[in-house]
Order: structure tokens, then sequence, then C-alpha cells
């Protein structure tokens, strides 16, 4: 029998040392003329250890680019959204990119805009613009010069967000306005983090949706190769997207190849206890403690992934995967 704990779980930091403060510098944006409006997006970091010097010893920092979802929310759908997961990953030791996609009702750009209404191709784009700009992002962030580590970089998002991930971690799709075959890939990303992402397509898909997103009738994970981190929540219907219920969101592990992990989060359902912002009214299913639980398992995952022979992830997974009070289960599959 499983029990549910409303509480916030102790979690010990993912690198072995005190959670440090953190600083987050927002809005910044990066000249864009190619695109509708400039990119902006927000950055939050670890302030360096007392009596170090950036970049150096436990300076150099792993990077997340966190692409947000959509939702009823105005500026959860930006770089202002996701505070539960930003702060606890940059307290942690990560840098964590947020832009905001053009797909932003923050934006409120006109519906006949290209790319319109979820912009799946920019989101992508968004994501390996910033990284190909790192130089520019660290000369405008304070203390950031030199600390992003170009070698250890994962993207994450969340629903939509996710499915923005899954194409820079490798699946594909057919672009319905032209029928070829998208690749987004970024070789540069080294693991990433599905956060109750969209599944496969065809006949998975709601008639309602393929008709208003067709681009996700052709979603193809069988080239997603990247090392990655699936996240279900056990009771995410999503009915306005899929027939197929909550094993729907479970796809981008079961239909890529190895490496990959899944984690069902026990009675969680689209917002995964609240990661999209604190105390959000459209949150169904708000757990505070799910949220910290899966804020830590996440960051171990990305560390074990990132730093060789890291042991974080076992260490999480003992404290929030096992035994009666666990908030999920977890799975894995390796190279096939």
């Amino acid at each position: 029998m499983r029990t549910s704990r409303t509480s916030a779980p102790r979690t010990t930091d993912t690198f072995g040392r005190p959670a440090s403060p953190v600083l987050s510098v927002a809005p910044l944006a990066l000249p864009t003329p190619d695109r509708a409006v400039d990119l902006e997006f927000r950055v939050s970091l670890p302030l360096p250890a007392a009596g170090t010097e950036a970049p150096g010893d436990g300076n150099r920092l792993p990077v997340i680019l966190l692409s947000h979802g959509q939702g009823f929310s105005n500026n959860l759908s930006s770089l202002n959204g996701y505070a539960p997961l930003v702060a606890f990953w940059a307290a942690h030791g990560f840098a964590v990119i947020q832009p905001t996609h053009l797909s932003s009702t923050t934006l409120d750009l006109p519906p006949e805009t290209p790319g319109a209404p979820m912009h799946w191709r920019s989101r992508a784009e968004d994501v390996s613009r910033l990284i190909d700009r790192f130089d520019e992002i660290e000369a405008g962030v304070p203390g950031l010069a030199g600390r992003l580590d170009r070698d250890r970089i994962a993207v994450a998002g969340h629903s939509m967000g996710a499915h923005t991930a899954s194409l820079l971690l490798g699946a594909r799709l057919t672009d319905p306005a032209d029928g070829t075959e998208v690749d987004l890939a970024d070789p540069r990303i080294k693991a990433g983090v599905v956060l109750a992402g969209p599944g496969r397509g065809g006949d998975a898909i709601t008639p309602s949706m393929a008709e208003a997103l067709p681009f996700l009738t052709t979603t193809d994970f069988s080239r997603m190769a990247t090392p990655a981190l699936v996240v279900a929540g056990e009771k995410d219907q999503s009915g306005h997207l899929t027939v197929m219920g909550p094993e729907w969101h479970a796809d981008p592990y079961v239909l890529a190849p190895g490496p990959k992990t899944l984690l069902t989060l026990f009675e969680a359902e689209h917002g995964l206890g609240g990661i999209s912002g604190y105390d959000v009214a459209e949150t169904t299913d708000e757990n505070p403690a799910r949220v910290a639980a899966l804020a830590h398992l996440a960051s171990a995952y990305l560390r074990s992934v990132l730093y060789a022979d890291d042991a974080a992830w076992r260490t999480a997974v003992e404290a929030h995967a096992t035994g009666p009070e666990a908030f999920g289960r977890v799975e894995s599959k390796h190279r096939r």
C-alpha cells in the first residue's frame, strides 16, 4: 500500500555541498533579426562559493535549458515560469536558462505569425540559439563569465516544452506544411528531462487535436538516442490530447532507444504536483513534497549522466522512489 507524503522531503545536495544562494537575472534579450521578436530569457545560477573566483574548482556550471509549456496562466508560459524547479536546480549547482518561446501568451503575437500557434520549430531553434551564444549570455550576467560548462549541457521541458526537449534529444516529425522529415537534434546536448511530454502520434491523438496541431500526429521517437529521464504522472489523462490515457506520456521512454529512464509519479496529474509555479490555481494535483522530490530526482539524474561515476541518482532514488512512502517508481533500459 502506498502512502502520500505532503510535507517536503529532506533532500541532500546533489553536488555534495550545501545549497547555494541563487542569482536570477531577467529579462535578458538576444537580438534575433530573423525571429518575430528578440529572444528573451532568464538565467539563474548559484553564486560562487565564498573565497573562490569563477571559473575555478566548484564554479564551472553544468547548464539546463528549460523549455516552458503552455496553459491558462499568462506568465507561466514564459521565462517567469517553473520557479519550483529552477530554484532547486540553481541552488544545487546548475545554471538554468529559460527562454520565452514565440508560443508564449506574454508576447501576444498575431495569430497569423508564421509557425503559430505552437511554434514547434522555433521553440527548438531557441534552445540551440542560446547554446550558440553562450559567450554573450556570460557577458550579460554578473558572476557568470567563464562559468558555463560547454561540455555539460542538458535540456528539460514540461508538456509542450517536453515536446521541444524531445526534438532536441533526437525525436523526429514530419512538417505538415511540406511533408519533409524534420531533424532538430542538437549534439551539444548530452542529457534531457522530459516532463509530462506528448507521446506517439497517429490514432493516439484526439481528432480535434490532430486537426488543430497536426505536427503531433507524426512524432517518431525511434531515433531519440540522447540519454533522458522521462517523467509521467500516474493519473495524467490529458484527454484533450490523446485517447490513450496516462500511459501515452511514457512513449518517449517506451518508443525511444536507450539509455532511458522512466519515472512514474504516483497520483500525479499533468502538473506533476505543481512544477509550473508556486501555488498555481490551475494545478490540479498540488503537492509540494512531490515537486521537491521531482526536482531532486531530475537534478540527480542529470548529474549522473553529465559526470562519470557520480552516485547522486542512486541516492535520490533510494530517498524518493523506494519504500512505502515512495513518490514514484523507476525503470531503466540501456542502449539497444
